[in-house]
């Protein structure tokens, strides 16, 4: 049972670490507080959802501001999306960075924009492999007999 302690450990120190990095806020611990033995996936279900919407809309945004005149107002669209559903999961940098991003659509920044979508997408994919990580710590307590701890 040695493993399972050290796992645990590994988890709890890791989960930490994301809230003082900031990657992750208040909301993902509500998140986390809808998961019971009825459905004991639902954190990792809503955000692997997450992630197949957000590579749609890094998608959609990088398709939106190569074309010869950008619609800003799809473009704010597409961030404003991009700011709810990774406030939804309490992805805070991410968050905020669609923050800063919004204010270049309504100055109709092109180069601001740009910008903002490599920081954007820099942040998701950060956030992304933390998460993953995360899970996969997850799941090595419980393949390992041992009970992911709570983080308060």
């Amino acid at each position: 049972m040695e493993i399972v302690g050290q796992l645990q450990k590994q988890f709890v120190d890791f989960s930490t670490s994301l809230y003082h990095e900031g990657f992750l806020d208040e909301q993902y611990l509500q998140l986390q507080k809808l998961q019971d033995e009825s459905n004991p996936d639902f954190v990792c279900e809503v955000v692997s959802l997450f992630f197949e919407d957000s590579e749609k809309l890094l998608n959609n945004l990088a398709t939106a501001l190569q074309q010869q005149v950008v619609d800003f107002k799809q473009v704010d669209a597409h961030v404003h999306q991009f700011k709810g559903s990774s406030s939804s999961i309490g992805a805070q940098r991410v968050k905020n960075m669609c923050v800063a991003f919004r204010n270049f659509c309504e100055e109709k920044n092109l180069e601001g924009c740009l910008r903002c979508l490599q920081q954007v997408k820099h942040e998701y994919f950060l956030v992304k492999n933390k998460l993953e990580t995360l899970f996969r710590l997850e799941r090595q307590i419980l393949e390992a007999g041992g009970t992911v701890p709570a983080i308060a």
